[in-house]
This record gives C-alpha cells, sequence and structure tokens, in this order.
C-alpha cells in the first residue's frame, strides 16, 4: 500500500517535470551591440615646443541598433596618451582636448543631442625630461566615425608653466 502511494507520487512529480520544462523559451537576441573600430596608424607622435605626446591603441567604441546598424549613442575615442616634458622649465599640465577635423581640415562639429566631452583631466606637474602616461577617453561625433569623415585628430594640451614668475610692484607715493 506505501508503495502504491509512493509510486503515485513518484509518477505525478515527473509528468508536472516533462510538462514544466517542455515549455519553449525563446532567448532574444541583443538590441544593441558595442562595435570597436581601431584608428590606423595604430600610434601617432606629435612634437611641440614643451612636449611630446605619443597617442596608442586608438579605437572608436560605438553602441548600434542590432537590426539596423544605426549608432544610438554619442562614440568615444579610447586609448592612451604618453606625455613627455621637452622642456627646460616644470610644466603643470591641466588636460588634453582633441577637435576632430574632415579631410579638407574643416572642424567636425558634434550633432545636436551629441554628448561632447572632449577633454580629459590630466593634472600632473612634469619636470623637465619626465614622461607619464594615462588614458585617453573623449566623444568623438558620428559624422567623423563615417566612412571618410575623419581626416585629422588634433590634441590640445593645457599646461600652466611653473614656477610661476612674480613680480614686486610698489607704489612711489608715501602712505600713511
Amino acid at each position: 500500500m506505501n508503495y502504491t502511494k509512493i509510486f503515485t507520487f513518484l509518477a505525478l512529480s515527473l509528468i508536472l517535470a516533462v510538462l514544466g520544462c517542455s515549455k519553449e523559451q525563446k532567448v532574444e537576441a541583443p538590441k544593441q551591440i558595442q562595435v570597436e573600430k581601431s584608428l590606423v596608424p595604430a600610434m601617432v607622435e606629435m612634437k611641440g615646443a614643451d612636449f611630446v605626446i605619443n597617442l596608442n591603441d586608438l579605437k572608436v567604441v560605438m553602441t548600434e541598433d542590432a537590426a539596423s546598424k544605426a549608432i544610438v549613442e554619442t562614440p568615444s575615442l579610447k586609448g592612451k596618451v604618453r606625455i613627455t616634458n621637452v622642456s627646460k622649465d616644470i610644466l603643470d599640465v591641466k588636460s588634453i582636448s582633441v577637435d576632430y577635423l574632415d579631410g579638407l581640415g574643416n572642424p567636425i562639429p558634434f550633432k545636436s543631442g551629441e554628448k561632447n566631452a572632449n577633454a580629459s583631466m590630466f593634472i600632473k606637474a612634469f619636470k623637465p625630461g619626465e614622461t607619464d602616461e594615462g588614458s585617453l577617453d573623449v566623444t568623438i561625433p558620428e559624422n567623423a566615425v563615417k566612412e571618410n569623415g575623419l581626416g585629422k585628430i588634433e590634441v590640445n594640451l593645457t599646461y600652466v608653466p611653473s614656477p610661476l614668475k612674480q613680480d614686486k610692484l610698489s607704489t612711489a607715493e608715501k602712505v600713511g
């Protein structure tokens, strides 16, 4: 009698398990995909009067709609930056900003609604001959990543020469 109840219970459990597992579960494909495109050349060196800047591992990162391939967020330009002070002074770097130019040298503007974060903070005082590395993570206009849109990247380094010069002034008049 006990075996009959146990057998019935096991049979009902097995039936319920089979019915519960037989439902088809659909897995949706991702609606957005992240696409990375490496820029060519892989490394760029720029020389100025006070600094040498190396950019490498530059890539554009975009989020696209999986079906239409339309860009759904402002693309980003990511990479590594190495800055070397080639002057004889201590230079206090504040930020690095990036401008994008087309093949004719005209600026590529951000469209209305695009996120414009084209500067990276890089706060550091550089002694003569000193080198430091950091990362570059800025936005890039959608029109720059379209075919033949980007002709040139300009990197702007904001810095303050240090130590700051002081001047002492005194009045010629007697005060008192």
